[in-house]
């Protein structure tokens, strides 16, 4: 079955139908081609999720009813969020699309000293439009009940202050990777308990420049590879959602 992520509230779903406009009208009836009787799961920004059947169409809206509640969820057990320096050209965008699939929650753009591309106030509002799209769309493919947050890009001091009410940060470092320290990671891994709340920084294309590394390790974030292989910008984020997500999901 399609997911759809509604802004509507599912609250009152169970005892009256609901009805849907714009974007959700549009996909079921003109590119979906649904016909009344067909389910569909929904979930609402509670993260609330049901199957609901299309009722019928009307002008521009299309009317569904309640069937039941999901009650698998595809959610991780630990809060994960990303932090990842500006990179150029579309990277940022494939890993919202691909971190969302993965299971990241929050999504932290940030300017590193070796980001190329810099972003005033108006590019930053236009790019967050676009970022929540794909991750919308990111979560309906890969059915979640959760679309990731994507923050305003924050300076490094903001990211620090942030990250205080999480219970692990690390900072992926490609110089733990040359002088050949591969455990601190898998370490951590291992000690993630539900609903832990856990922060990664990764740079961008250059790495993350000396002095923000001190900064970093000042607050309490500890540095740490992801392997013997030095990983792009884009590469990093996903090798270690995939790492949390089979050591949290898979390893039961």
């Amino acid at each position: 079955m399609q997911r759809y992520i509604i802004k509507e509230s599912l609250q009152n779903f169970t005892n009256e139908s609901i009805q849907l406009d714009e974007d959700n009208f549009h996909h079921m009836k003109n590119v979906m081609r649904f016909k009344p009787g067909t389910k569909v799961y929904l979930t609402d920004a509670t993260g609330y999720s049901c199957v609901g059947r299309i009722i019928g169409f009307s002008e521009r809206k299309v009317e569904l009813e309640w069937v039941a509640d999901e009650t698998r969820t595809s959610e991780m057990p630990v809060e994960v969020t990303i932090a990842c320096g500006l990179s150029k050209n579309d990277k940022l965008e494939l890993i919202i699309q691909k971190a969302t699939e993965l299971g990241v929650h929050k999504i932290i753009p940030f300017p590193s000293k070796h980001s190329v591309v810099k972003w005033d106030a108006d590019k930053m509002e236009k790019k967050l439009v676009r970022f929540e799209r794909i991750a919308q769309e990111a979560a309906e493919q890969s059915h979640r009940q959760h679309v990731p947050k994507i923050e305003k890009a924050m300076t490094l001091s903001e990211l620090v202050s942030y990250g205080k009410d999480y219970q692990h940060k690390l900072v992926a470092y490609e110089e733990n990777a040359k002088e050949g320290e591969y455990g601190l990671f898998a370490q951590t891994l291992t000690q993630l308990q539900p609903t832990d709340k856990i922060l990664i920084i990764f740079g961008p294309e250059g790495g993350l420049d000396p002095s923000e590394i001190t900064t970093l390790e000042s607050a309490g974030f500890s540095t740490c590879s992801l392997g013997p292989r030095i990983l792009r910008t884009e590469t990093a984020p996903l090798y270690a959602l995939a790492a949390i997500s089979y050591q949290t999901e898979l390893l039961k």
